[in-house]
């Protein structure tokens, strides 16, 4: 591929630089989605019984994407006022001390109720952190992007996701194969957190080395800027900002839905024990990994709009197999649900963040796009993996997947009838 010709960044700074962001970004976060469901339980929220004390852990895992929208806000605005990069370096730190804080918090044995609390308060960081980071790596990519491989620019920085998922899913499976139980409740689990301090210092040096895109400086050489971001996004384009939220809906809660939950029910109520399930998990990311790049080449040819209105149709119908692939009683019938699941979630993210930037002119791009993004993380996944435990242990799996289903057809409809306008790069 060569470089586009407007471009001041090469092509392995931009695409390594949004790749290694968002890489760092999710190992961050999907470390702290395995502890919220094997550690934290009986770290941070001991006297409650075990279904009781899951569902505790996983409300501070719904915080972050509480703060998510906030992050999107705050960095959107200084990101679409004073440029990418700057806004990109400050996002990857929030997230990157925030996580490592993690690492050395106490339990609740040696300080009572303010280690939960100290928890919650470092996992608002995370969410911070990750609501301004998403949109400016997508933005890093697919602004410096030739018209007819935007998507395949701006998959890039979604391949961070699987990835990191393989980072963290890795490590904790590491651990828990070279120590004792004991050992790993008591110190192992922190090595990850403590760890991901080595990924921030790389995210921190490539992302120094890159250059504003071509798409903000040109509108910032005419004088495009607008003074609030967020009240032009609010007054002038309500329709992209609500159903493009929606349309994204879908995509995180399939996600979630594959990983935490199907991890919490796959260890609490099929039995599988946690390296039987992190080995499922690890082995779906591969399909999960696989189909972003087959995603984003099918969507530069036919259109992002068109592969995900195929996809979410494609997701609804997934809903209707949950009890029949997880209460088969079959270890490959188990594996299977969770790798289509992932698949389908490569299919919809990977031209996701390409959709979504191109809602939005360049004025409002890194606020617009983001926004979209983390507000349909609070409606899919906030509370996804709660919502969905109850619904199984209350009214049994095909509940679960009725739940995926009704969001499939919000998303589907939110995408037939969204603006079909793409703002000029």
């Amino acid at each position: 591929m060569k470089n586009n010709p407007n471009q001041k960044n090469s092509l392995k700074h931009v695409l390594f630089g949004s790749l290694i962001g968002t890489t760092i970004e999710f190992f961050d976060f999907y470390i702290y989605a395995n502890a919220a469901v094997l550690v934290f339980p009986q770290l941070f929220f001991p006297g409650a019984d075990p279904t009781m004390a899951t569902l505790e852990s996983l409300a501070t895992f719904s915080i972050a994407f509480l703060s998510r929208p906030l992050g999107s806000a705050f960095f959107g605005h200084y990101g679409d006022k004073i440029g990418r990069k700057f806004t990109l370096v400050a996002a990857l730190l929030t997230m990157g001390i925030s996580t490592v804080t993690i690492g050395f918090l106490p339990g609740y044995a040696s300080i009572g109720v303010a280690a939960p609390l100290l928890l919650m308060l470092c996992r608002f960081g995370q969410g911070v952190g990750l609501g301004g980071e998403w949109g400016g790596a997508v933005l890093l990519a697919i602004e410096n992007a030739p018209p007819h491989k935007r998507a395949w620019y701006g998959m890039f920085p979604q391949l961070g996701a699987p990835i990191g998922l393989l980072l963290s899913g890795g490590t904790f499976l590491i651990l828990t194969d070279s120590m004792s139980n004991e050992d790993f409740m008591n110190y192992g689990w922190r090595i990850p957190f403590i760890a991901s301090s080595l990924l921030v210092i790389v995210g921190f040096y490539i992302r120094t080395k890159i250059s504003e895109t071509p798409s903000f400086e040109n509108s910032k050489n005419a004088h495009e800027e607008v003074k609030i971001p967020f009240l032009t996004l609010v007054k002038s384009y309500k329709n992209q900002l609500i159903f493009g939220t929606l349309g994204a809906v879908t995509t995180f809660l399939v996600f979630y839905l594959m990983t935490v939950f199907a991890l919490s029910w796959i260890t609490s109520d099929l039995g599988y024990v946690k390296r039987d399930a992190l080995l499922i998990q690890l082995f779906s990311v591969l399909f999960f990994a696989l189909f972003i790049p087959i995603s984003a080449l099918v969507a530069d040819k036919i259109g992002r709009r068109k592969i995900l209105i195929y996809t979410t149709i494609a997701i609804a119908l997934f809903g209707f197999f949950f009890s029949l692939f997880l209460n088969s009683g079959s270890p490959f019938l188990v594996t299977a649900f969770v790798c289509i699941g992932m698949s389908l979630m490569g299919f919809t993210y990977g031209p996701l963040g390409t959709f979504l930037s191109e809602l939005f002119p360049t004025t409002v791009r890194y606020s617009g796009a983001s926004l979209t993004f983390n507000l349909a993380g609070i409606l899919g996944a906030a509370f996804a993996p709660m919502i969905a435990i109850w619904l199984a242990s209350t009214y049994g799996l095909n509940y679960v997947g009725f739940y995926l289903t009704i969001a499939a057809i919000i998303s589907l409809v939110s995408f037939l009838v969204i603006s079909k306008d793409v703002h000029k790069f």
